[in-house]
């Protein structure tokens, strides 16, 4: 007798969702997402300043979209790593928000106290 005509077909059980991960989660996800934001308009307007004065901005908006790209394309491969895919969605959702969270919110941060 084997296990699948006993019992029928393994179904792997994901455990329940944790609320107090799901919310850190969520607020990892929604702290670096507002630095996006802020870097984002803080570009912007840098790059409007400059254009206004007759600066070339193509090169320096080139080389911020390269940045973003390339830490979305390094989160997205680590999602893909098996490892992290056997993970409970709200753990993975958690880790790689702890790993997004930190370099916006800290140069985001350090942009607000000089540059305000």
């Amino acid at each position: 007798m084997t296990y699948a005509r006993l019992y029928g077909p393994y179904v792997p059980v994901r455990p329940a969702p944790r609320p107090a991960v799901v919310v850190l989660a969520a607020v990892l996800w929604g702290i670096a997402l507002v630095s996006l934001v802020w870097l984002a308009f803080l570009v912007g307007m840098a790059s409007l300043w400059a254009a206004a004065d007759g600066a070339q901005v193509g090169g320096f908006l080139l080389w911020c979209l390269l940045l973003v790209a390339g830490g979305a394309g390094a989160l997205t491969g680590l999602a893909l790593v098996p490892a992290v895919r056997r993970m409970a969605p709200d753990a993975r959702a958690l880790l790689l928000g702890a790993l997004a969270c930190p370099a916006p919110a800290v140069l985001a941060g350090c942009l607000w106290v000089i540059g305000g």
